[in-house]
């Protein structure tokens, strides 16, 4: 856990945990996600401002940067998380019905875009060892090579991007 590190968690002895993960599950998951809602990586995918859609962006994420792609576990998984920071912050703040996530890839680039009505813009706060809350955008910043907001007529599209190696 993020500013917990040292910190002995509590584990949950004698308890048996209702479903495990598995990457199959996942991946047929992500798939029917895909079909569903449809391809970021193809065109802009509307999803509803509910906090499960974090979930749902999370995994149509996973099947275009891992699958689709074909990029590392260790590029999926810190889009993910990043994806899940952009996807809580429009959810949580905007007070919009629906965002819109695109996703694109360009020769040594990997970019993910949040397009919501608001045009409040994030602010980067600063973060203190053992906040609870308030890291998304301090992620955003420190994993991905870059990142920003852009004012639309009707809201803005906040984004990030992250170097890639190309084959």
């Amino acid at each position: 856990m993020a500013g917990l590190e040292g910190v002995e968690q509590p584990r949950g002895h004698g308890r048996v945990a209702a479903a495990r993960w598995s990457p199959a599950v996942e991946d047929e998951r992500a798939l029917k996600a895909i079909e569903l809602f449809g391809n970021p990586a193809e065109t802009e995918v509307s999803l509803p401002s509910r906090p499960e859609s974090a979930a749902t962006a999370r995994r149509l994420a996973q099947v275009v940067v891992l699958r689709h792609w074909g990029l590392t576990p260790k590029m999926t998984e810190d889009a993910v998380l990043l994806v899940s920071e952009l996807v809580g912050n429009a959810v949580r703040h905007t007070g919009a019905r629906a965002f819109g996530l695109r996703m694109r890839r360009r020769r040594g680039w990997i970019r993910v875009e949040v397009r919501d009505p608001s045009r409040g813009l994030p602010c980067l706060m600063p973060v203190q060892e053992l906040d609870i809350s308030g890291r998304g955008l301090f992620l955003v910043d420190k994993l991905s090579d870059r990142w920003g907001v852009d004012l639309l007529p009707r809201g803005k599209t906040t984004w990030f991007e992250m170097r890639v190696a190309d084959r």
